[in-house]
């Protein structure tokens, strides 16, 4: 009988399932926050995962922590896509891509997302306003260097103009003045041609 081997072995599951079943109430939290806003019911969260509500809080023990966590994957996530798309050949395209993601995020977030990086930038335990802010310096400067966005442009200006159009059209009957709004402020943004009155 080998007690050592089966008690090293045990472990490292319950690790597993435990990060299993985290990942798989924030991917369902994700969902349904998007469905039914902020105050959707926990108990449905933890229905939908497939896990009782005491392994929900045994990992989010309050509403509030558990919207944290998911405001910080989805942000942690934008880092991630702007950091990828510093290589893409297009500067332009890769900011455009980059501030629809931003975009859908603030959107998807009913403007609380935005919200929070532009007045409480450090209620989720990282400074998300640095963290967007740095992603979007980084893409916009691109495009600068590259002689295509305008100089005088910071990045600041345009995460405050995409998280303007998503708290303003956040009840919107119209589904495209979104993109149609964001296709203005990037157009602003394009340098004039050389000699243009």
């Amino acid at each position: 009988m080998s007690t050592r081997p089966g008690r090293t072995s045990a472990q490292p599951p319950q690790r597993t399932d435990a990060r299993l079943n985290r990942e798989r109430l924030l991917a369902t939290a994700q969902e349904v926050f998007a469905e039914a806003g902020p105050e959707a019911s926990l108990n449905e969260i933890a229905r939908r995962a497939g896990v009782g509500p005491g392994t929900l809080y045994r990992h989010f023990p309050n509403r509030s922590a558990l919207l944290t966590a998911v405001l910080r994957d989805r942000i942690e996530t934008l880092c991630e896509t702007a950091e990828e798309l510093l290589s893409a050949e297009s500067a332009d395209d890769a900011l455009a891509q980059w501030l629809h993601g931003f975009l859908a995020h603030a959107r998807l977030n009913k403007g609380m997302g935005g919200a929070l990086m532009i007045e409480e930038p450090a209620a989720l335990g990282i400074d998300c306003h640095q963290l967007i802010l740095h992603s979007a310096a980084a893409l916009l400067s691109r495009a600068q260097q590259q002689g295509t966005a305008r100089a005088d442009l910071s990045a600041d200006d345009v995460i405050r103009l995409v998280v303007g159009i998503a708290l303003s059209t956040a009840r919107t009957e119209d589904p495209g003045q979104p993109d149609r709004l964001l296709a203005l402020v990037l157009d602003a943004a394009h340098r004039p041609p050389q000699g243009s009155a």
